[in-house]
């Protein structure tokens, strides 16, 4: 199948690669030259397991291009998937702004293109979304929604780290319209996974991805605050909560239940502020969702007060970004820690090797910028020299390298963000809330 790809970002990228290995000839589309290039010349835009092969694989056997002309991508596809980035405000309300641009563009092309053309929406939006969509797809091409094309709620559920994998192997596709024709092509498109094909109402699937991501979001911090709790009572909490989670009939899952640092990234901080802001347009009082964000900055205080009674100045970070495995820095709660630490006249520096200053792009660059100015001046490619300048050394990823610096470096104090050991905890590096 012809397949246009609109946002060559996270979602758009991790599409185009596992799309174009199912065989599907995959046209990305972006406004950013930059990205275009990249994956023109078969490099993926963003950092994550086995995308490289994917995107390099894809464009040297032809089946997945860009270009950063849209009506020409729509004209030469069958179906069209939206990717394009819906960041969100300072009080959680989206920008909607690309969805609305793509569709207009592809209301223009489609305007001119004989065929029934099918648009699958996979950026994370709020209900109503798909309804105004098709509006402007009827506006800007004089055709008729579910006759002459479809629109498709389609989202995703990818984690950054491993979002190849969660592609590859999702808990089910969910798909909504008011077109069985568009369900079909949606169907035609993700043939190649095995997983249970789920069509919904459109609000179920518009609303899906917050719910999921709030409920994620409030397993974390009930943990964490589990942990502080347990860690003031002397109460080893990963005991409490192993026992916990065991129990799967009621508790769900172990997921998430686990003490540690704050939650962060790009999908659980924007898509609770939107769920806090859909009951807040609707007068709905919703004071367990209200307080999630709250007790997740609460835990990054936390943290800095386990920090600051250390009296130690040098600080070193392992690990910047809000998840192992990837370059994302956005809403990452250790860049928020760095910069606590920093306006209070500590000296840090940071070791992180998914952080390449050059290769960060777009939100994420800026994000850096605005938080860290200075951040060149404290990344360090040698890991030895930032432990080798801390009195504390803070590690925030679970990764081998970082339990070896552990036992390597006896006479250094570290405190672990990332559970990284398993009882007996190494004298030297102390649990944040266990």
């Amino acid at each position: 199948m012809d397949i246009s790809v609109f946002g060559l970002g996270y979602v758009g990228c991790v599409t185009s690669g596992c799309l174009a290995s199912h065989g599907h000839r995959i046209t990305g589309v972006d406004i950013s030259e930059i990205k275009v290039g990249m994956i023109a010349s078969g490099r993926p835009t963003i950092i994550e397991k086995d995308i490289s092969k994917l995107i390099e694989h894809g464009v040297s056997s032809g089946l997945i291009k860009a270009t950063t002309n849209a009506p020409e991508a729509v004209m030469a596809t069958d179906v069209t998937i939206l990717c394009v980035g819906t960041p969100s405000d300072s009080e959680g309300h989206l920008d909607l702004s690309g969805i609305w641009q793509s569709a207009a563009e592809i209301g223009a092309a489609i305007s001119r293109k004989d065929g029934f053309h099918t648009v699958l929406i996979r950026s994370t939006v709020p209900p109503g979304t798909n309804a105004e969509t098709l509006k402007i797809i009827e506006q800007a091409s004089g055709k008729k929604g579910n006759v002459d094309f479809a629109v498709v709620s389609n989202p995703e559920f990818l984690r950054e780290g491993s979002a190849v994998s969660d592609f590859m192997n999702p808990p089910y596709t969910v798909a909504a319209s008011d077109s069985e024709k568009g369900i079909d092509q949606c169907r035609s498109v993700y043939a190649g996974l095995r997983a249970p094909f789920e069509v919904v109402s459109i609000g179920t699937a518009e609303m899906i991805k917050y719910i999921n991501n709030s409920f994620h979001a409030l397993k974390i911090t009930f943990a964490n605050e589990v942990g502080e709790l347990c860690k003031s009572m002397g109460i080893d909490s990963r005991e409490l909560m192993g026992l916990f989670i065991r129990e799967a009939h009621l508790n769900i899952s172990g997921a998430y239940l686990r003490p540690g640092f704050a939650y962060g990234g790009s999908c659980l901080p924007k898509d609770l502020k939107a769920l806090k802001m859909l009951a807040h347009d609707r007068y709905i009082e919703t004071p367990v969702i209200t307080s999630i964000d709250r007790s997740n900055q609460n835990h990054i205080e936390y943290t800095l007060r386990r920090i600051t009674d250390r009296k130690e100045k040098n600080i070193g970070i392992l690990g910047l970004s809000f998840k192992a495995g990837t370059d994302d820095l956005r809403n990452s709660p250790m860049v928020t820690l760095a910069e606590m630490l920093i306006g209070k006249g500590y000296a840090v520096r940071i070791y992180d090797s998914n952080i390449n200053l050059s290769r960060l792009l777009g939100a994420n660059r800026e994000y850096l910028s605005n938080h860290l100015p200075h951040f060149n001046s404290l990344l360090s490619e040698d890991m030895e020299s930032v432990i080798e300048f801390a009195g504390l050394i803070i590690i925030n990823h679970r990764d081998d390298k970082f339990i070896k610096a552990v036992a390597n470096n006896p006479q250094k104090e570290f405190l672990d963000l990332a559970g990284l050991f398993k009882d007996p905890q190494p004298k030297n590096c102390e649990g944040l809330c266990w």
